[in-house]
């Protein structure tokens, strides 16, 4: 009888371990098209330049590594680059250089960064802009950004996350994602000026999925770049509260 009861027992094990995953329980995916294009678009050795929402940092391989820190992240983690290869026709290489995409952080007129070369801490000789720090006495490379033209989406100090759609004025906007199980009709957001849509959620830290509604047709959060897949392989909205 004990014998039994660990065949069965061994076959529910089995059974459940190969249990298909349906559409409803997978996660959705974030679309990296924009960052693929970005990479794809990268031609060779140059100062930091902007495209497509990132900033791309390029240099020789005339060192074993290289990293970059930021000041907005307080210098406090190093990111490496990596090894872009160029094809020929007949599959030789015939270019190959270190490249790093940063996607642009919201909200910030200007980016530092100090790069990591060999070990050695060091300002980008690609990049002509520097700036001295005096209080740390380092020198420090530096990116400006392009101005945000209008308000966007993202978290606020008061722990709710502040949502903003721009679009034709006197439209009923409405929110819904994998925070309202993608039901639209729980959040309406209010017209606070002609044309411009607000309202504010509590989310806890995590990853969500949203779009905006008007009647039956959902579109993207144009202030908000970040995209992925709903489980029913639309392209939508996402945002990562932390």
């Amino acid at each position: 009888m004990k014998k039994i009861f660990m065949l069965i027992g061994s076959m529910l094990l089995f059974a459940t371990s190969f249990a298909p995953i349906s559409a409803k329980d997978a996660a959705p995916q974030k679309d990296t098209y924009e960052y693929d294009l970005t990479l794809t678009e990268i031609s060779g050795i140059r100062e930091p330049y902007i495209s497509n929402n990132y900033v791309v940092f390029t240099a020789p391989i005339t060192s074993n590594s290289i990293g970059i820190a930021f000041d907005f992240e307080e210098f406090r983690k190093i990111h490496y680059f990596k090894i872009k290869k160029n094809y020929g026709y007949e599959g030789d290489i015939t270019s190959s250089y270190y490249f790093y995409i940063l996607e642009i952080p919201k909200k910030l007129p200007r980016i530092s960064y100090r790069l990591v070369i060999d070990g050695l801490w060091t300002v980008d000789p690609r990049n002509p802009n520097v700036t001295y720090n005096e209080i740390e006495n380092y020198s420090l490379s530096y990116i400006d950004l392009p101005p945000v033209e209008f308000e966007i989406t993202e978290k606020l100090d008061n722990g709710m996350t502040h949502f903003v759609c721009h679009a034709e004025s006197g439209q009923k906007i409405r929110l819904g994602g994998t925070f309202t199980n993608w039901d639209s009709w729980v959040y309406e957001m209010k017209e606070t000026v002609p044309g411009k849509y607000e309202i504010n959620i509590p989310l806890h830290p995590g990853t969500y999925y949203y779009s905006y509604y008007s009647g039956i047709t959902s579109f993207l959060d144009e202030t908000n770049p970040s995209r992925g897949y709903s489980t029913d392989g639309r392209i939508v909205s996402c945002i990562t509260i932390k």
